[in-house]
This record gives C-alpha cells, sequence and structure tokens, in this order.
C-alpha cells in the first residue's frame, strides 16, 4: 500500500483478523472446517443439479423429435386419406373402372392403419420422454433448493465466525440439514 492510500476498517475485517491471528481457536477452527465440508457438499449438489437439468433438456428434446415424426406420420395418414377419398369418388363416376378404385380404397385403408398404428406408438414415445423430461426437472428443483440451503448455511456459518454466536452456529448446522434432506428428496426421486 503506498502512503497515499489508506484503508478503513470494517467491524468484520477486525474479527477476520483476529480470528486468523488466534490460530488456536477451536470455535473458528470448527467453522471453517464446517464451511469447507458445506462447500464440497455443495458443489455436489450443483453438479447433481446441472445433470438433472441436462437430462431433462435432452429428454424434452427427444420428446420433441417423437411429437414431430408422430406429426409427419399423421400428416401421411391425411394424405392417405385424400387419395382414398378420390378414390371412393371415382368409382360413382360414369365411365370409370370401378373394380380398380375399390382396391385402391382398400389399398389405401389398410396402408392408413399401419400409419395411424405408428403414429400412435410415436405418440406414445413423445409422451414417455416428455413424462421423464418432468421427473428430471422436478429433481433438478430438489438439487437446486438443497444447493441455495447449503449456500445458505454457509453463509450462517461465515456469520457465526465474525460475531462468535454459538446460536448462528445451530442455525447453521440446522439449515445444512434442511439442505441434505432436500439431496436425500432428489436423490431418491422423492
Amino acid at each position: 500500500m503506498s502512503s497515499d492510500e489508506f484503508h478503513v476498517h470494517g467491524p468484520h475485517d477486525h474479527e477476520v483478523e483476529h480470528a486468523a491471528a488466534h490460530g488456536n481457536d477451536q470455535f473458528a477452527s470448527r467453522i471453517a472446517v464446517m464451511t469447507a465440508i458445506l462447500a464440497t457438499i455443495g458443489a455436489l449438489f450443483g453438479y447433481e443439479g446441472g445433470a438433472t437439468q441436462n437430462n431433462a433438456a435432452m429428454y424434452k428434446n427427444e420428446a420433441a423429435i417423437k411429437k414431430t415424426e408422430a406429426s409427419n406420420q399423421w400428416n401421411f395418414y391425411q394424405s392417405k386419406s385424400n387419395k382414398q377419398n378420390l378414390a371412393e369418388l371415382a368409382i360413382s363416376l360414369p365411365g370409370t373402372d370401378a373394380e380398380k378404385y375399390k382396391t385402391e380404397v382398400a389399398r389405401y385403408k389398410s396402408e392408413k392403419e399401419e400409419i395411424k398404428k405408428k403414429a400412435e406408438e410415436l405418440e406414445a414415445e413423445s409422451s414417455k420422454w416428455e413424462e421423464a423430461s418432468e421427473l428430471e426437472l422436478h429433481q433438478h428443483h430438489r438439487w437446486a433448493q438443497a444447493m441455495t440451503a447449503v449456500q445458505i448455511a454457509i453463509s450462517l456459518a461465515a456469520i457465526t465466525l465474525l460475531t462468535k454466536k454459538k446460536w448462528l452456529n445451530f442455525a447453521s448446522f440446522g439449515v445444512a440439514g434442511v439442505g441434505v434432506i432436500l439431496a436425500a428428496l432428489a436423490w431418491f426421486h422423492i
């Protein structure tokens, strides 16, 4: 620091310096260890939250692909219906080969059944992917809640270190416990 610069200490600066200067302060040491453990747990929760968010997006994308494929099948079905309708109309026109058009009508009906079956299968697949996405998103929210609780617990631990208030230490443990419970709910898909 140069001679023209100055630094104003806040109350928390003094406490942090005091805690650092007294290395054998058991209370501060326990808080520091707890904070490091909470930060590690928070990082794990954050990783799981990111993984479930990615899975939810991937599953949602797969659902959209299947829905598009189903839509294409329904368009194909409609095309066959239009051709069947034209063939049915041709049967009633004078001077046409009615038997030929009756055969076409039967063929279109048969083809439509296969197309309809495929479209319904694709819609069912889309619904399954959509449901999987929703489950992953719910799990992601649980991980995010757990991570938030751990971050609050870390903040409370820092305030505990500065104020030396034991009740804040217990509050930090309590909030961390809530975070662990939320993480367990996420882990077990609840």
